[in-house]
């Protein structure tokens, strides 16, 4: 708060000087110029010759506290009529007749002020100047009695000021110390509470900063609940293929033969799952997003075949690429997500699908837009169930259907998120149709 303060208070120090200076000289100097109009006015012509009769008064105007020195000079042309030979002579034609001038100069190893004009008298052929000068003892003494006043004055205010910021800074960052006393106060309990602060009224100033940490509490709280509940999801799921490798094994002991095949099936199971949840954590990670890349939807489509389409033929489904128009059909984003985002969709095709079943792939560019579908010959999902089968682990067939984690749409609808798509469920002529829609790079 120091600098602030004493930034001003020079500034306010010059300006000071330089308007005192401007004072002192202004008020002396009409002074000075009263006193030369007072002896310009007795000079007279009589006779043909240059009279003067010197007043009293004139150089009583100029006595002052200081006893400045005071000197005078009138000359006609070059002759000196009265006064001090030596002081300074002007150019008589650079004076304006009866109108005073003030200069600076050296006289006698003191600094003058002088005033000096002009006078043409009739029937005077060469120019009447007139001039009168005084030393500057009584204007700096004045100046420099003013400056003390002002630097009296801002010492005194300078000085109420430092008594009074600091009580004043203490009272003004009060509310910020409720603040600081309210959050420290929930660190001394066991699980930690990230509703938002209750702290009563707050100055306008700080209210921005509890909003903004409100949304940080509320963000925070948002993350930690998605993640029990994820981890209490995860752990649920991942418990039954684990017990039925456990219950394999021991039927295996005993020489069962079919153990051995149940406990592929169980390690597929297991496997497939931890393979979702890393892409699902994958699409949700929240940290730095690695720049947007172009990417052709139709390439992708080509690379998700090859890897499903010995699901398919397993699982006695033909799968399709339909492209509406010819390609490429770029979009912008990550192609790693995008890839993962239509591999669980056409996974999900072949897996809830029928044996002798079509799973297709379109893609078709609308102005402005790239329209992804994946189209089955399944089942379907009913209009009332859809939002629920974009949740985590949403069996909608329960432990009859197919085997799965539930997490191929909440996969889906993660990417879909990050990467400014829009995911829709809706009817295909046999079965389901989920598109995706996202803005053309």
């Amino acid at each position: 708060m120091l600098v602030p303060l004493a930034v001003p208070a020079i500034v306010l120090v010059l300006i000071g000087w330089a308007l005192i200076s401007d004072v002192v000289r202004r008020t002396n100097d009409r002074v000075l110029g009263g006193a030369l109009g007072a002896i310009a006015e007795t000079v007279q012509v009589e006779r043909g010759e240059v009279t003067l009769d010197l007043p009293p008064a004139a150089f009583g105007m100029l006595e002052n506290g200081e006893r400045d020195n005071v000197y005078y000079r009138i000359a006609v042309g070059p002759r000196l009529l009265t006064g001090y030979a030596d002081l300074p002579a002007p150019d008589a034609a650079a004076l304006s007749a009866d109108e005073p001038r003030f200069r600076y100069a050296d006289f006698r190893g003191q600094r003058v002020r002088i005033a000096e004009t002009r006078r043409d008298l009739p029937r005077i052929a060469a120019p009447v100047v007139v001039q009168v000068a005084e030393t500057l003892d009584n204007r700096h003494a004045l100046r420099n009695q003013l400056m003390r006043a002002l630097l009296i004055g801002e010492l005194v205010l300078i000085g109420i000021v430092l008594l009074l910021v600091r009580p004043a800074l203490g009272w003004s960052l009060r509310p910020l110390s409720d603040l600081r006393r309210v959050i420290e106060a929930r660190d001394t309990r066991a699980a930690p509470d990230l509703s938002p602060l209750e702290t009563g009224p707050l100055p306008a100033e700080l209210q921005p900063l509890l909003r903004s940490f409100d949304r940080l509490l509320r963000r925070l709280d948002d993350a930690t609940t998605g993640m029990r509940r994820f981890t209490a999801d995860a752990s649920h799921q991942m418990r039954t293929p684990l017990s039925v490798l456990k219950v394999q094994l021991a039927l295996a002991r005993r020489g069962s033969g079919e153990a051995l095949g149940e406990m592929e099936e169980a390690a597929d199971r297991l496997e497939r799952l931890l393979t979702q949840l890393l892409a699902l954590a994958r699409a949700d990670e929240a940290g730095a997003v690695p720049p947007a890349e172009r990417i052709d939807l139709e390439e992708v489509s080509q690379a998700v075949i090859s890897r499903r389409i010995r699901q398919a033929i397993d699982a006695q489904v033909e799968l399709r690429l339909e492209c509406e128009g010819e390609g490429p059909f770029p979009v912008r984003g990550h192609r790693t997500l995008v890839f993962e985002m239509l591999s669980n969709l056409v996974d999900n095709a072949i897996r809830y699908n029928r044996k002798g079943g079509l799973a297709v792939i379109g893609i078709a560019a609308a102005p402005g837009l790239i329209r992804l579908t994946v189209s089955d010959t399944g089942p379907g999902i009913p209009a009332a169930l859809r939002a629920h089968a974009l949740s985590r682990f949403a069996r909608l067939q329960g432990e009859q259907g197919p085997s799965g984690s539930g997490l191929g749409l909440a996969i889906v609808r993660s990417v879909a998120e990050r990467l400014g798509a829009q995911v829709e469920l809706g009817d295909a002529p046999e079965g389901l149709r989920v598109t995706v829609t996202f803005p053309a790079a």
